[in-house]
């Protein structure tokens, strides 16, 4: 059985490639998107900076996918 900071490694990175996928289809790129690695453990995920037309471009994409 892998140790669990390996399985914690390997879902966060999943969770990377399903969200850059998800902006990718969306026309978004997060450059800087990714594991944290200064937390491993934690299975965080680093958004990273963008610029403010790619931040509404995110907004306006959230917002038609928003449940009324």
């Amino acid at each position: 059985m892998a140790p669990k900071k390996t399985k914690d490694i390997r879902d966060t990175q999943t969770a990377v490639e399903t969200l850059r996928a998800a902006l990718n289809s969306a026309g978004i790129v997060f450059p800087s998107l990714r594991a944290d690695p200064a937390s491993p453990a934690l299975g965080l995920v680093e958004l990273g900076r963008v610029r403010a037309d790619v931040a509404v471009h995110l907004a306006r994409a959230l917002e038609k996918e928003a449940p009324e």
